[in-house]
């Protein structure tokens, strides 16, 4: 079993979602595996790799693709949606990932604008 934990830079949850998987099936294969399930809390990313669900962005369209190709290198691959409260080791690892960017490449990253108001965020102003 393996792990892996990077930073990607400045990208949405749905890109960052495709590249966690990407990135895992890479390794699955480069481990030897045969049969992988993938697991993830991002239904969108299950229900558009299942064809389920369409992929309109152009973004996620190439990154889909990737994960279809990667996905083929196996003889058995199932998909799973796990909700995030049962996914804390991916949520682990990504959270990792995410503060050794900070520390190193993205060391002087800053928010080009301020995070837009939220409803559900009793902190943020109001709209």
């Amino acid at each position: 079993m393996g792990e892996i934990a990077r930073g990607i830079g400045v990208a949405t949850n749905n890109v960052a979602e495709y590249t966690a998987c990407i990135e895992g099936l890479k390794r699955a294969a480069e481990l030897g595996a045969t049969q992988v399930l993938v697991r993830s809390d991002s239904r969108l990313l299950i229900e558009q790799i299942e064809g389920r669900f369409r992929v309109k962005n152009p973004t996620l369209q190439r990154l889909h693709h990737e994960a279809r190709q990667a996905a083929k290198a196996f003889r058995r691959i199932a998909y799973e949606h796990v909700p995030r409260e049962r996914n804390e080791d991916a949520d682990r690892l990504a959270n990792r990932g995410v503060d050794e960017w900070l520390a190193g490449e993205g060391a002087g990253w800053k928010a080009t604008s301020p995070r837009p108001p939220s409803l559900l965020d009793p902190e943020s102003p109001a709209p």
